[in-house]
């Protein structure tokens, strides 16, 4: 009678496993780098690298013995008994066979040689770049793009997308979703920037596409630092909170490298700038906007701020790491990048504050002190409830508000 595998035998298998993790890392099979032997633990081994090797056939064999050995006695004897016995057996030393021969291949197909890491030491073209993370301005930051690498699919019958990776510091490649409605011919643009931890994904989906360029402006979406594809090249305990001036200062910077970028393309109208933001992006997109009056709309929903509060109460803040971040020392990194101190100084001639009041993350008073923060004049929306929120994002995006105040706007206009 055949039965499905149970507790018993998936624990059998994990031992096994465990096992066999255990016997390749004490032989080197899967961590072999070019000029480090694989088999230097093994007897037989004569020292002086890959050219002196007169005993493979020894480690093979004696590495085979070790591994069927290790997968025989991980098996319960019932199922190395009876009617499975010969095909369980052939299969075993066929899989320990081949486990042992590869960890032997020769360096030229079983060991390539891994590729460089993004942030790689050996890149020397951001050596003089210079970066002032106590403010969202520019001034100060000596930042280097270097020229864009650009992939074009133009499938689609009324836009066309362009993933198109920028940088401009050591370390740190961005993707960047370019959108533009095909019938327009110099559109006007708005950057997209949610919130920590959204990725790109969204831009590669064909109905988020339609849905930012149907109203004729050509969409840009990438992420903020230490987010998505950007966080790489560090320890797990470094993340967006606890780097948050980093993280900060880099998107608001990042942003005005954006627009500078987009603005040497040519085929885009930069006087009609917008920008939306959600959650840390909104915070990001406050800061800025206080820094360049190139956007001209601004659209934020649910932005943090308020940072000493923030982080002594928000929910999203985790608990074994809430009393690094309520420390003087990281309190006063983060200050001048609160974008409650900034909200006054926003440049965008027209200003949207949008606020889900069932959102967690930012605390309540947070929320009402942010939004008492606001210049006089800007548009203020409080979503009540989830279907009232979902109203005016059928798919997880609005740009109609920035839509229309992109249309021609006054020189001096107000919020």
């Amino acid at each position: 009678m055949l039965c499905s595998p149970g507790p018993l035998f998936l624990q059998h298998s994990r031992s096994a496993v465990a096992q066999l993790w255990s016997i390749s890392q004490r032989f080197n099979i899967d961590r072999c780098v070019p000029g480090r032997n694989p088999y230097q633990n093994l007897p037989g081994h004569v020292p002086g690298g890959w050219e002196r090797q007169p005993n493979r056939k020894v480690c093979v064999i004696r590495l085979y013995k070790k591994l069927l050995y290790a997968l025989t006695h991980s098996i319960p004897g019932h199922m190395m008994s009876g009617l499975f016995s010969p095909l369980l057996s052939r299969a075993i030393r066929t899989f320990a066979l081949g486990l042992a021969l590869t960890s032997v291949a020769p360096a030229g197909f079983a060991q390539i040689p891994a590729s460089p890491p993004i942030a790689d030491p050996r890149d020397t073209r951001f050596q003089s770049v210079t970066e002032d993370w106590s403010t969202p301005s520019l001034k100060g930051s000596n930042l280097i793009p270097i020229p864009p690498i650009a992939l074009v699919d133009d499938s689609h019958p009324d836009y066309t997308v362009e993933l198109v990776q920028v940088q401009w510091r050591w370390g740190d490649p961005i993707d960047l979703y370019v959108i533009k409605p095909k019938r327009v011919k110099r559109p006007g643009v708005i950057l997209n920037l949610y919130g920590y931890p959204a990725d790109t994904d969204p831009y590669k989906n064909e109905v988020f596409q339609k849905a930012l360029v149907e109203g004729g402006s050509a969409a840009v979406g990438f992420v903020s630092a230490l987010t998505g594809h950007r966080y790489h090249d560090r320890p797990m305990k470094e993340w967006f909170l606890s780097e948050l001036q980093e993280c900060l200062a880099k998107s608001a910077h990042d942003v005005q490298m954006v627009l500078n970028y987009l603005a040497v393309r040519g085929d885009l109208d930069m006087d009609r700038i917008g920008m939306f933001g959600q959650g840390s992006g909104a915070a990001i997109a406050i800061l800025a906007s206080a820094a360049d009056p190139r956007i001209k709309v601004l659209d934020i929903l649910d932005p943090w701020g308020d940072w000493p509060v923030w982080m002594s109460t928000s929910p999203f803040v985790p608990e074994e790491e809430r009393p690094n971040y309520i420390k003087p020392e990281f309190l006063k990194k983060v200050a001048p990048l609160d974008p409650l101190e900034w909200l006054p100084n926003i440049r965008a001639k027209e200003f949207r504050f949008r606020q889900n009041t069932f959102e967690l993350d930012t605390p309540t008073p947070v929320k009402d002190k942010l939004r008492a923060a606001v210049p006089a004049g800007t548009s203020i929306v409080q979503y009540k409830d989830i279907p009232e929120f979902v109203r005016d994002f059928p798919h997880s995006t609005d740009l109609r508000w920035i839509e229309a105040a992109l249309q021609p706007l006054p020189e001096n206009g107000a919020h």
